[in-house]
């Protein structure tokens, strides 16, 4: 296409915004509620799966070794986890190190367990991490399966409720940010089929004379993409603010380890990128969806 034509599709696309008016205004409103209620859900789905993600790799696999196993044996265990696929990390603690974890964990109820450390009950231990969290379960078997292993503990039924839990956020708020995005490309499809209604006899005309579908469409395409761009800015900013007050006012207030937010740079960037191609991949499509028809002539 050449310069001069580009710079022609331009103007005329700047000039229907502000030739429609309220259409605009319209427009503009639709796609500026539906990406506030976008971003927002954006902002909220990508920090559960950053605290998701954080939760999965705390899973671990604690493989309690036969107290009878010797030193030869032990290690035996260690190539043969090493060698798993599966297999992200391996590390040996010995029984000595689980006593000591053990009475730190329970506090002030740990001093009774300091009687043992004269004749330690426990086992060694060798504690697993999988390269993907969602198979602990099936490498959690597999390390059971080996011999002078006495169990496998990984707390089974909180960690399937954990993945489960995740996996159901994920779909619903994909499902809900779907939604919302269609229900905003057929309010500004609609509100654009208006604009270009009260210009369909010229859009005739332009067809009569020999001007192509593409040539038509250009100055729709560009309205539609500075409409969707011009109704991500106070999404973008409101967000952001939002977003800016919990990181630096709340977040230090939440006491649960698990509640980690995403650092607001480079946060901020790429969620304000994702909000602003949404708006004009929304603009766009509703203009091509809405020009469509009238080019049937």
């Amino acid at each position: 296409m050449k310069f001069r034509t580009m710079k022609r599709h331009l103007r005329e696309g700047i000039k229907n915004i502000f030739r429609n008016g309220w259409m605009t205004v319209a427009s503009v409103g639709a796609v500026t509620i539906t990406l506030l209620l976008v971003g927002t859900f954006l902002a909220l789905m990508l920090n559960l799966n950053f605290m998701a993600e954080g939760l999965e790799e705390e899973v671990q696999i604690d493989a309690l070794v036969e107290r009878t196993a010797n030193e030869e044996q032990i290690q035996e265990i260690r190539g043969s986890i090493k060698e798993m696929e599966e297999v992200k990390s391996v590390e040996f603690s010995s029984k000595d190190e689980q006593l000591e974890q053990l009475i730190s964990g329970m506090g002030e109820e740990g001093e009774s367990w300091e009687l043992y450390k004269q004749e330690n009950p426990l086992s060694h231990a060798y504690i697993v991490k999988a390269e993907d969290p969602t198979n602990t379960e099936a490498l959690a078997q597999k390390i059971n399966s080996l011999d002078n292993i006495q169990e496998v503990n990984y707390g089974r039924d909180v960690v399937h409720r954990l993945f489960q839990f995740n996996e159901y956020a994920r779909n619903i708020g994909l499902a809900l940010i779907a939604g919302l995005l269609f229900t905003a490309i057929f309010l500004i499809s609609n509100t654009i089929k208006l604009t270009i209604m009260a210009r369909s006899k010229e859009i005739g005309i332009m067809k009569l004379v020999g001007a192509t579908n593409g040539f038509i469409r250009w100055p729709f395409f560009i309205e539609g993409m500075l409409l969707g761009a011009l109704g991500a800015v106070i999404p973008i900013a409101g967000v952001l603010s939002g977003y800016y007050y919990l990181v630096n006012n709340v977040s230090e207030k939440i006491t649960y380890s698990f509640v980690d937010l995403l650092p607001f740079n480079p946060f901020a960037w790429q969620l304000s990128l994702i909000i602003l191609a949404i708006g004009v991949f929304i603009g766009i499509w509703g203009s091509v969806m809405s020009v469509r028809k009238f080019l049937r002539v």
